[in-house]
Protein backbone atom coordinates (compact mmCIF):
# COMPACT_ATOMS: atom_id res chain seq x y z
CA UNK A 1 0.00 0.00 0.00
CA UNK A 2 1.12 3.48 -0.89
CA UNK A 3 2.44 5.75 2.73
CA UNK A 4 4.31 8.44 3.85
CA UNK A 5 6.79 7.69 6.46
CA UNK A 6 9.74 8.09 8.50
CA UNK A 7 12.77 5.85 7.59
CA UNK A 8 15.70 7.84 9.12
CA UNK A 9 15.59 10.66 11.36
CA UNK A 10 16.35 14.04 10.56
CA UNK A 11 20.88 15.20 10.20
CA UNK A 12 20.14 18.84 10.93
CA UNK A 13 17.44 20.81 11.75
CA UNK A 14 18.44 22.64 8.45
CA UNK A 15 16.42 19.97 6.77
CA UNK A 16 13.96 18.47 8.80
CA UNK A 17 12.39 16.71 5.98
CA UNK A 18 15.40 14.33 5.01
CA UNK A 19 13.97 11.30 6.60
CA UNK A 20 10.17 11.42 4.68
CA UNK A 21 10.01 9.03 2.46
CA UNK A 22 6.65 8.46 -0.23
CA UNK A 23 6.08 5.07 -1.46
CA UNK A 24 4.86 1.22 -0.52
CA UNK A 25 5.08 -0.35 2.53
CA UNK A 26 3.12 -3.73 3.73
CA UNK A 27 -0.69 -4.10 4.35
CA UNK A 28 -1.29 -4.26 7.94
CA UNK A 29 -2.53 -7.14 9.64
CA UNK A 30 -5.07 -6.83 12.19
CA UNK A 31 -4.46 -8.69 15.36
CA UNK A 32 -7.24 -9.90 17.57
CA UNK A 33 -9.69 -7.05 19.24
CA UNK A 34 -8.12 -4.67 16.22
CA UNK A 35 -9.65 -3.24 13.15
CA UNK A 36 -8.37 -1.81 9.95
CA UNK A 37 -9.85 1.73 8.72
CA UNK A 38 -9.81 2.50 4.85
CA UNK A 39 -8.16 5.76 5.32
CA UNK A 40 -9.86 8.72 3.22
CA UNK A 41 -8.74 11.51 4.63
CA UNK A 42 -5.92 12.02 7.53
CA UNK A 43 -4.23 15.57 8.93
CA UNK A 44 -1.04 17.01 9.43
CA UNK A 45 0.32 17.88 13.03
CA UNK A 46 3.48 19.48 14.41
CA UNK A 47 3.95 15.69 16.29
CA UNK A 48 4.64 14.47 12.52
CA UNK A 49 7.77 17.12 12.39
CA UNK A 50 8.90 15.67 15.39
CA UNK A 51 8.72 12.43 15.05
CA UNK A 52 11.36 13.15 11.79
CA UNK A 53 13.48 14.64 14.16
CA UNK A 54 13.46 11.65 16.44
CA UNK A 55 11.32 13.16 19.29
CA UNK A 56 8.94 10.35 20.78
CA UNK A 57 10.09 7.98 17.96
CA UNK A 58 12.56 5.31 18.61
CA UNK A 59 15.28 4.40 16.14
CA UNK A 60 14.69 0.65 16.27
CA UNK A 61 10.96 1.55 15.37
CA UNK A 62 11.84 2.99 11.58
CA UNK A 63 10.46 2.71 9.45
CA UNK A 64 7.56 4.41 10.71
CA UNK A 65 4.47 5.27 8.87
CA UNK A 66 3.23 8.82 10.27
CA UNK A 67 0.12 10.22 10.89
CA UNK A 68 -2.10 10.06 14.09
CA UNK A 69 -5.27 11.60 12.55
CA UNK A 70 -7.71 9.79 9.98
CA UNK A 71 -11.33 9.28 9.13
CA UNK A 72 -12.27 6.43 6.68
CA UNK A 73 -14.14 3.22 6.30
CA UNK A 74 -14.73 0.16 8.87
CA UNK A 75 -14.48 -3.25 7.75
CA UNK A 76 -18.06 -2.87 7.49
CA UNK A 77 -18.40 -0.14 5.70
CA UNK A 78 -19.39 2.33 8.46
CA UNK A 79 -17.83 5.92 8.01
CA UNK A 80 -15.48 6.44 11.72
CA UNK A 81 -13.16 8.67 13.02
CA UNK A 82 -9.82 6.99 14.18
CA UNK A 83 -9.23 8.12 17.88
CA UNK A 84 -5.36 8.28 17.89
CA UNK A 85 -4.35 7.48 22.09
CA UNK A 86 -3.43 3.09 21.87
CA UNK A 87 -3.81 2.56 25.71
CA UNK A 88 -2.54 -1.14 27.31
CA UNK A 89 -5.44 -3.34 26.65
CA UNK A 90 -5.55 -3.62 30.75
CA UNK A 91 -6.19 0.37 31.32
CA UNK A 92 -9.38 1.45 32.93
CA UNK A 93 -10.55 4.89 32.95
CA UNK A 94 -8.86 8.27 31.58
CA UNK A 95 -6.56 6.81 28.48
CA UNK A 96 -4.42 10.22 28.55
CA UNK A 97 -3.29 8.88 31.81
CA UNK A 98 -1.99 5.54 30.93
CA UNK A 99 1.87 5.79 31.58
CA UNK A 100 1.56 3.05 28.81
CA UNK A 101 -0.10 4.30 26.34
CA UNK A 102 0.89 6.05 22.77
CA UNK A 103 -0.10 8.05 19.85
CA UNK A 104 -0.44 6.07 16.23
CA UNK A 105 3.15 6.86 14.45
CA UNK A 106 5.14 6.49 17.89
CA UNK A 107 4.63 2.69 18.49
CA UNK A 108 2.06 1.74 16.27
CA UNK A 109 2.38 2.28 12.69
CA UNK A 110 -0.01 5.90 11.22
CA UNK A 111 -2.61 7.13 9.39
CA UNK A 112 -0.69 8.83 6.36
CA UNK A 113 -1.35 5.19 4.41
CA UNK A 114 -4.29 3.72 2.50
CA UNK A 115 -4.98 1.21 5.49
CA UNK A 116 -3.99 1.42 9.27
CA UNK A 117 -5.31 -0.87 12.00
CA UNK A 118 -6.53 0.69 15.61
CA UNK A 119 -7.85 -1.01 18.39
CA UNK A 120 -11.89 -1.63 17.60
CA UNK A 121 -12.17 1.13 20.69
CA UNK A 122 -10.42 3.61 18.70
CA UNK A 123 -12.73 3.96 16.22
CA UNK A 124 -15.93 6.38 16.81
CA UNK A 125 -18.80 7.17 14.21
CA UNK A 126 -18.74 9.80 11.57
CA UNK A 127 -21.89 11.79 11.20
CA UNK A 128 -23.03 11.99 7.69
CA UNK A 129 -22.66 15.86 8.09
CA UNK A 130 -19.32 16.12 8.04
CA UNK A 131 -16.74 15.58 5.62
CA UNK A 132 -14.18 12.97 5.72
CA UNK A 133 -11.50 16.12 5.37
CA UNK A 134 -13.39 17.45 8.33
CA UNK A 135 -13.70 14.78 10.24
CA UNK A 136 -9.64 13.87 9.84
CA UNK A 137 -8.97 17.53 11.75
CA UNK A 138 -10.43 16.33 14.94
CA UNK A 139 -8.64 13.60 16.97
CA UNK A 140 -5.46 15.27 17.38
CA UNK A 141 -5.74 19.49 17.29
CA UNK A 142 -9.54 19.74 17.87
CA UNK A 143 -9.81 17.09 20.64
CA UNK A 144 -6.38 18.72 22.21
CA UNK A 145 -8.49 22.46 22.42
CA UNK A 146 -11.75 20.65 23.37
CA UNK A 147 -9.92 19.06 26.63
CA UNK A 148 -7.78 22.28 27.27
CA UNK A 149 -11.03 24.26 27.35
CA UNK A 150 -13.63 22.33 29.01
CA UNK A 151 -11.92 19.34 30.96
CA UNK A 152 -8.80 20.45 31.68
CA UNK A 153 -9.71 24.31 31.76
CA UNK A 154 -12.60 24.13 33.11
CA UNK A 155 -14.15 27.12 31.17
CA UNK A 156 -17.39 28.31 31.78
CA UNK A 157 -19.91 30.43 29.32
CA UNK A 158 -18.86 34.19 30.04
CA UNK A 159 -15.20 33.72 31.40
CA UNK A 160 -12.32 35.10 29.20
CA UNK A 161 -9.86 33.18 27.50
CA UNK A 162 -6.18 34.48 25.85
CA UNK A 163 -5.27 31.92 22.58
CA UNK A 164 -1.48 32.14 22.46
CA UNK A 165 -0.27 32.27 18.45
CA UNK A 166 -3.34 31.81 16.06
CA UNK A 167 -2.45 30.26 13.09
CA UNK A 168 -1.83 26.80 13.83
CA UNK A 169 -4.25 23.83 14.17
CA UNK A 170 -4.95 23.81 17.92
CA UNK A 171 -5.11 27.34 18.07
CA UNK A 172 -7.62 27.22 15.44
CA UNK A 173 -9.35 25.23 16.83
CA UNK A 174 -9.48 26.55 20.43
CA UNK A 175 -10.76 30.33 19.06
CA UNK A 176 -13.79 28.11 17.37
CA UNK A 177 -14.23 25.72 20.23
CA UNK A 178 -14.41 28.46 22.84
CA UNK A 179 -16.23 31.00 20.99
CA UNK A 180 -19.30 28.43 20.49
CA UNK A 181 -18.61 27.51 24.24
CA UNK A 182 -20.32 30.84 24.94
CA UNK A 183 -16.32 32.56 26.27
CA UNK A 184 -15.07 35.74 25.32
CA UNK A 185 -12.00 34.86 23.22
CA UNK A 186 -8.80 37.01 22.97
CA UNK A 187 -5.93 36.04 20.53
CA UNK A 188 -2.81 36.71 19.65
CA UNK A 189 -0.52 36.55 16.73
CA UNK A 190 2.92 37.83 15.05
CA UNK A 191 1.44 37.58 11.51
CA UNK A 192 -1.76 40.69 10.60
CA UNK A 193 -2.99 38.46 8.56
CA UNK A 194 -3.01 35.64 11.30
CA UNK A 195 -5.05 37.88 13.17
CA UNK A 196 -7.52 39.02 10.50
CA UNK A 197 -8.31 35.22 10.04
CA UNK A 198 -8.98 34.39 13.91
CA UNK A 199 -11.21 37.53 14.13
CA UNK A 200 -12.93 35.65 11.13
CA UNK A 201 -12.95 32.34 12.73
CA UNK A 202 -14.69 34.39 15.96
CA UNK A 203 -12.08 35.99 18.43
CA UNK A 204 -13.83 38.73 19.82
CA UNK A 205 -10.23 40.59 19.56
CA UNK A 206 -6.84 40.26 18.65
CA UNK A 207 -3.61 41.28 19.69
CA UNK A 208 0.26 41.52 18.45
CA UNK A 209 2.07 38.82 20.33
CA UNK A 210 3.17 40.05 23.31
CA UNK A 211 0.54 43.57 23.33
CA UNK A 212 -0.71 44.69 26.37
CA UNK A 213 -4.15 43.54 26.91
CA UNK A 214 -6.97 45.59 27.95
CA UNK A 215 -8.26 42.62 30.68
CA UNK A 216 -6.79 40.76 32.57
CA UNK A 217 -8.21 37.18 31.78
CA UNK A 218 -9.47 33.99 33.30
CA UNK A 219 -7.12 31.27 31.20
CA UNK A 220 -4.93 31.26 28.91
CA UNK A 221 -4.11 28.65 26.09
CA UNK A 222 -0.61 27.97 25.57
CA UNK A 223 0.63 25.71 22.89
CA UNK A 224 3.85 27.88 21.74
CA UNK A 225 5.73 27.77 24.83
CA UNK A 226 9.16 30.07 25.35
CA UNK A 227 8.32 32.88 23.07
CA UNK A 228 4.64 33.39 25.14
CA UNK A 229 4.82 32.49 28.52
CA UNK A 230 5.71 35.29 30.52
CA UNK A 231 2.96 37.18 28.50
CA UNK A 232 0.70 34.02 29.14
CA UNK A 233 1.52 34.64 32.75
CA UNK A 234 1.26 38.29 33.08
CA UNK A 235 -2.01 38.28 31.13
CA UNK A 236 -4.16 36.22 34.20
CA UNK A 237 -6.11 37.51 36.66
CA UNK A 238 -5.47 36.56 40.28
CA UNK A 239 -6.69 32.55 40.85
CA UNK A 240 -6.36 32.61 36.94
CA UNK A 241 -5.25 29.24 34.85
CA UNK A 242 -2.72 28.59 32.45
CA UNK A 243 -3.66 25.20 30.40
CA UNK A 244 -0.59 23.87 28.77
CA UNK A 245 -0.46 21.55 25.91
CA UNK A 246 2.74 22.44 23.63
CA UNK A 247 5.94 24.47 23.12
CA UNK A 248 6.46 24.95 19.61
CA UNK A 249 9.35 27.66 19.93
CA UNK A 250 10.71 25.56 22.60
CA UNK A 251 10.22 24.67 26.49
CA UNK A 252 13.50 26.37 28.04
CA UNK A 253 11.95 29.16 29.36
CA UNK A 254 13.92 32.96 29.92
CA UNK A 255 11.31 33.45 33.17
CA UNK A 256 9.43 30.72 34.61
CA UNK A 257 7.38 33.92 36.61
CA UNK A 258 7.29 31.96 39.27
CA UNK A 259 7.00 34.80 41.52
CA UNK A 260 3.63 36.27 40.07
CA UNK A 261 2.58 32.22 40.15
CA UNK A 262 3.00 31.59 43.64
CA UNK A 263 1.64 35.24 44.64
CA UNK A 264 -1.02 35.52 42.50
CA UNK A 265 -1.85 31.45 43.03
CA UNK A 266 -2.23 31.00 39.46
CA UNK A 267 -3.53 27.48 38.40
CA UNK A 268 -1.05 25.79 36.02
CA UNK A 269 -2.19 22.94 33.75
CA UNK A 270 -0.96 20.22 31.36
CA UNK A 271 -3.20 18.84 29.14
CA UNK A 272 -2.50 16.11 26.49
CA UNK A 273 -4.35 14.44 23.51
CA UNK A 274 -8.15 13.59 25.12
CA UNK A 275 -9.78 10.67 25.78
CA UNK A 276 -12.18 8.58 23.01
CA UNK A 277 -15.45 9.67 25.21
CA UNK A 278 -14.22 13.76 24.80
CA UNK A 279 -13.55 12.78 20.94
CA UNK A 280 -17.37 11.62 20.64
CA UNK A 281 -18.33 14.53 22.54
CA UNK A 282 -16.34 16.90 20.18
CA UNK A 283 -17.78 15.20 17.31
CA UNK A 284 -21.47 15.35 18.38
CA UNK A 285 -21.12 18.95 19.22
CA UNK A 286 -19.83 19.87 15.78
CA UNK A 287 -22.58 17.79 14.55
CA UNK A 288 -25.10 19.98 16.80
CA UNK A 289 -23.84 23.19 16.38
CA UNK A 290 -22.43 23.43 12.35
CA UNK A 291 -19.47 24.42 14.16
CA UNK A 292 -16.66 23.08 11.26
CA UNK A 293 -12.26 22.64 11.33
CA UNK A 294 -10.23 25.20 9.42
CA UNK A 295 -8.69 24.00 6.30
CA UNK A 296 -5.33 25.39 5.47
CA UNK A 297 -5.27 23.31 2.24
CA UNK A 298 -5.77 19.68 1.38
CA UNK A 299 -3.72 17.73 -0.84
CA UNK A 300 -3.12 14.34 -2.48
CA UNK A 301 -1.17 11.99 -0.33
CA UNK A 302 1.19 11.57 -2.76
CA UNK A 303 1.88 15.42 -2.15
CA UNK A 304 2.50 15.38 1.08
CA UNK A 305 5.86 16.55 1.43
CA UNK A 306 4.81 19.83 0.48
CA UNK A 307 2.35 19.75 3.83
CA UNK A 308 5.32 19.19 5.94
CA UNK A 309 7.67 21.89 4.19
CA UNK A 310 4.63 24.25 4.47
CA UNK A 311 3.93 23.65 8.30
CA UNK A 312 8.09 23.38 9.05
CA UNK A 313 7.90 27.14 7.33
CA UNK A 314 5.01 28.26 9.40
CA UNK A 315 2.84 29.19 6.46
CA UNK A 316 -0.38 27.54 8.01
CA UNK A 317 -3.60 28.73 9.15
CA UNK A 318 -5.54 25.92 9.95
CA UNK A 319 -5.09 22.16 9.21
CA UNK A 320 -3.35 20.53 6.72
CA UNK A 321 -5.19 17.29 4.67
CA UNK A 322 -3.85 14.49 3.06
CA UNK A 323 -6.23 12.90 0.67
CA UNK A 324 -6.38 9.18 -0.41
Amino acid sequence: MFAVYADSFAASADNPLSGLVLGERPDPVAPDGWTTVTVKAASLNHHDLWSLRGVGLKAEALPMILGCDAAGYDEDGNEVVVHAVVSDPTWRGDETFDPRRSLLSERHQGTFADKVIVPKGNVIPKPASMSFEEAACLPTAWLTAYRMLFTQGGLKPGETVLVQGAGGGVATALIALARAGGLRVLATSRDEAKRAKALELGAHEVFESGARLPVKVDAVMETVGRATWSHSIRALRPGGRIVISGTTSGPNLDDAELTRIFFLQLSVIGSTMGTRDELASLVTMLDATGLRPVIDRVLPMTEATDGFAAMASGDVFGKIIFTR
